[in-house]
């Protein structure tokens, strides 16, 4: 679907945010070669825990990379600072760390997906470190309320087409645990 979307726009600049890539998905990356008109975006804010630092990147035929360097400074206003550099480097250098923090956060996924459809909840396809899930019988609003009263935060967003929705965010296994358990007893 995305070389669909790129081979359709050869006279465009297409940008693919691969902000969540590392959870499971596939990247677009290896369509960099065969595209000129590719951006691939890919952060360190979600899978390396990083949003503070402002550490983001983009790979691209080198043509467009020379242009994203000629007009950075007059649009970024998140230029990286000499921490940021550093703390990038090593995030990148400790790649078994990195892999077993991004495991562990999948498996805790996917074990909720299970619980919470067994509860009752649909949900798209999770490849990231949340799941949008609806109940059919619950509104959002108010297992939003309730968890609050358990010290559980989730996101709620009171916006058309959305606002039956719950944004969970995985967290740790016992953060799930405490979640499912929170909601097996509020759900009858």
């Amino acid at each position: 679907m995305i070389e669909e979307i790129v081979s359709y726009n050869k006279d465009r600049v297409v940008m693919i945010d691969e902000a969540y890539i590392d959870f499971g998905g596939q990247s677009a990356l290896e369509l960099i070669n065969k595209y000129d008109n590719l951006l691939v975006i890919q952060t360190f804010s979600k899978s390396r825990a990083m949003a503070g630092m402002r550490i983001g990147y983009a790979m691209g035929q080198p043509k467009l990379i020379r242009y994203l360097n000629d007009v950075k400074f007059s649009v970024n206003s998140y230029t990286m600072n000499r921490p940021s550099l550093i703390l990038g480097v090593e995030a990148v250098r400790d790649d078994d760390y990195f892999r077993k923090i991004v495991g562990m956060i999948m498996s805790t996924r996917e074990w909720m997906k299970k619980e919470l459809s067994g509860l009752g909840f649909s949900f798209p396809d999770s490849r990231s470190n949340f799941i949008f899930a609806t109940h059919e019988k619950y509104p959002a609003k108010e297992l939003f309320e309730y968890l609050k009263t358990k010290k559980i935060y989730v996101r709620y967003f009171a916006q058309p087409r959305i606002d039956n929705y719950l944004r969970i965010t995985v967290g740790t296994d016992d953060e799930a645990k405490a979640l499912i358990d929170a909601l097996r007893t509020y759900i009858r």
